[in-house]
């Protein structure tokens, strides 16, 4: 482990350079318990993959948006533990981290079509969302900065559409569960929220109505038709034209 992280220390344009301008360049990390000097400045994920890691899971879109890169750690001399996306937070000198590609919570099971939208509909579903001691530690255990904890309490009240404006940003990646002390499975619960929102509660956009019965009458089929049709080349061209009349 120890000639690994050093050979790591030269591989910067293959120049062998002085202890304090690799100190200035490397950050020291802990990736599963192994030591690694990594380049300062990349992320998380980044620096796993140049520790060697090959991702089969726990690596997904790379832009914050799927959760998949949950990640866990703490910093030397620091005793609170941390959360993360590993895609969207950056190495730190002493780091000591883990990831966690899936939380097993339970899910569970409903037909959205015989589900109502009433008041104690989640909590039939989730009872466990009446163990809720309001700590906020979901809260801050939140990659997306969402007001977790209220968004259960509003649950618990049979406020559906708050709960689904409130995690409209939610990722599904799991961290509020695992630091949750009543086990509650936050993030199934806000789905399931979201889904009787848009299904009994929101009001429909007529626009977009009128535009899926044009499409089924088959108003868009010929421009279809072209565009699959055409050359690479001509494609190209409409793409950097989109947005202008011509």
């Amino acid at each position: 482990m120890k000639k690994q992280a050093a050979e790591a220390k030269y591989r910067v344009k293959g120049e062998a350079e002085s202890e304090e301008e690799l100190e200035e360049k490397y950050v020291r990390v802990y990736i599963m318990g192994k030591e690694y000097m990594v380049p300062a400045g990349l992320t998380i994920l980044k620096a796993m993959e140049y520790a060697g890691y090959r991702f089969i899971r726990g690596c997904g879109c790379r832009a914050g948006f799927c959760g998949a890169c949950s990640t866990i750690y703490r910093l030397k001399n620091d005793y609170k533990l941390y959360t993360a996306l590993a895609c969207q937070t950056s190495v730190e000198d002493g780091m000591f981290l883990v990831q966690l590609p899936f939380t097993p919570a339970n899910r569970s099971k409903y037909d959205l079509e015989k589900v109502k939208p009433t008041a104690n509909t989640l909590l039939v579903y989730y009872p466990e969302l009446a163990r809720c001691v309001s700590c906020n530690t979901c809260t801050k255990a939140c990659p997306q900065e969402i007001e977790v904890m209220d968004a259960v309490q509003a649950a618990i009240r049979g406020d559906i559409e708050r709960v689904a404006n409130l995690t409209f940003d939610c990722i599904q990646c799991g961290l509020c569960s695992i630091r949750c002390p009543a086990e509650i499975p936050q993030y199934h619960v806000f789905q399931m929220a979201r889904r009787i929102y848009g299904k009994y509660i929101v009001k429909k956009a007529r626009h977009v109505e009128e535009r899926i019965k044009e499409i089924r009458e088959g108003k868009y089929d010929e421009e279809m038709e072209e565009l699959v049709a055409s050359p690479p080349e001509k494609l190209k061209k409409l793409y950097k034209s989109l947005g202008r009349v011509e």
